[in-house]
């Protein structure tokens, strides 16, 4: 087992982390940016190590800095989180080449899957139901027209590079392709240095839902079931929930299934998600896997009573997986609360944090790493906290999380708690009746 564990991140995720580590008997080391140096995670790592001033090229995507406190604090494993530099590559080599272990996945890895026109050429021979479309990267616009013809308009372009929404493009006609065509790579190119696209059938009615998986170093690996993730703005999640409302016992069987068979056939190891489209008459449809822990594992953590992060750990440290799968028996679900103004289009709103109440009670879990008197930077992602309540229902935990949303008071800066509130009363999500378009006609109630 590792003696000591250096986490490559910050916020809430590293603390996480941290946590784990403790329980394990594994010593720790915080690194952080200026920005960042009265977070708690710092406080709370038995090490803290400066890597860089606030900005994130110049700190925590600093490989150099990052293996340089790694050596200077004899850390013997890196733990990457998520975001940041979870799913690159090079860093995982990096690590290798120093001898340090990257609790994640290996390069080889990350390319493979990280890749979505890769990925997809993979899964396809892995036996994984895929979105009709390309079957790899799109050569030229020519090459984009024929396949927009055979795949059958609507049809979603989207850049192989990458995330977070950017590259992509719907488009609903043949007269719009071009356009769509150019402006798609042309944000593709600004935002990761590569334009190559890949074309899909665009999936109406969808649903994302994604099926958490473990793999260890023997070839052998397990799913854990799913969470719905179809709450989405600008194709950033909002909320996620386990089990999810659209699902059957038949549909989560053979989703696990698949999810399973597509980390086997790569010799997956450690966590990570197989992210799947479900459209209305629930057939799925591979879309990425994601080669990391991801922001909504909790909720998993919370119905099968499982710590991921102990388990990456132990599978990074050679320990094999038992390889049986989970099912949730209770209802979960997340809300991140972000540092924005849902009244004035979810505007960032960093500062300082005047007044913090954090809710409790049973089946009420924060992961967060702020505090009355800390001051959000404007340097980094806008979620400040994640609230998870568990219940014996859907219906329940619904109730439970409207209570706790009512109890969590946050003074000094904009949150999205209100949203949040709303969203719970809203008719269509009480009914589990949404999907990844549900965003488009939500309108805040003042």
């Amino acid at each position: 087992m590792f003696k000591k564990i250096l986490i490559a991140n910050r916020g809430e995720i590293a603390l996480r982390v941290i946590r784990t580590c403790k329980e394990m008997g594994i010593k720790t080391v915080a690194v952080y940016s200026t920005a960042d140096a009265e977070s708690l995670h710092v406080r709370f790592a038995d090490e803290a190590v400066c890597i860089g001033p606030p900005s994130s090229s110049e700190s925590y995507l600093k490989m150099s800095n990052i293996i340089a406190a790694a050596e200077i604090t004899n850390a013997d494993a890196i733990h990457p989180g998520y975001g940041f530099l979870s799913e690159n590559a090079k860093f995982s080599n990096l690590c290798e080449e120093h001898n340090i272990k990257f609790i994640g996945a290996t390069g080889k890895m990350i390319d493979q899957m990280g890749d979505k026109a890769n990925a997809k050429s993979t899964m396809i021979a892995a036996g994984v139901p895929c979105v009709p479309g390309s079957e790899g990267v799109i050569k030229d616009f020519e090459d984009c027209e024929k396949i927009a013809i055979e795949t059958g308009y609507p049809v979603m372009l989207k850049a192989s590079a990458g995330g977070g929404g950017k590259g992509m493009r719907a488009v609903w006609k043949s007269e719009d392709l071009k356009d769509a065509w150019e402006s798609a790579r042309q944000e593709s190119k600004a935002a990761f240095g590569n334009d190559d696209m890949y074309m899909e059938k665009l999936i109406e009615e969808p649903r994302h839902i994604e099926i958490q998986i473990v793999g260890d170093s023997y070839g052998k690996a397990c799913h854990l079931s799913e969470r719905d993730c179809s709450v989405q703005r600008r194709h950033q999640k909002l909320t996620e929930e386990t089990p999810s409302p659209f699902m059957t016992d038949e549909l989560r069987e053979k989703m696990g299934d698949a999810a399973v068979k597509a980390a086997e056939y790569i010799g997956y190891e450690g966590a990570g998600t197989v992210e799947f489209l479900v459209d209305k008459h629930r057939n799925f449809y591979f879309m990425e896997m994601n080669t990391r822990i991801q922001v909504e594992h909790p909720i998993t953590e919370e119905v099968v009573n499982y710590d991921l992060i102990r388990e990456q750990i132990l599978v990074a440290a050679g320990v094999p997986i038992s390889g049986r799968n989970y099912y949730p028996q209770l209802h979960a679900i997340e809300c991140r609360i972000n540092a924005e103004d849902p009244y004035n289009n979810f505007r960032p709103s960093p500062g300082k944090i005047v007044t913090l109440h954090t809710p409790g009670g049973h089946g009420v879990r924060m992961d967060t790493h702020v505090y009355a008197g800390y001051t959000i930077p404007p340097n980094y992602d806008s979620m400040i906290a994640k609230l998870i309540v568990t219940a014996q229902t859907r219906e329940e935990a619904i109730n439970k999380m409207k209570r706790a949303l009512d109890e969590f008071v946050i003074e000094g800066i904009k949150t999205t708690i209100p949203f949040h509130r709303q969203l719970m009363d809203h008719p269509d999500y009480v009914a589990g009746n949404y999907t990844t378009k549900f965003m488009e006609d939500f309108v805040m109630e003042s």
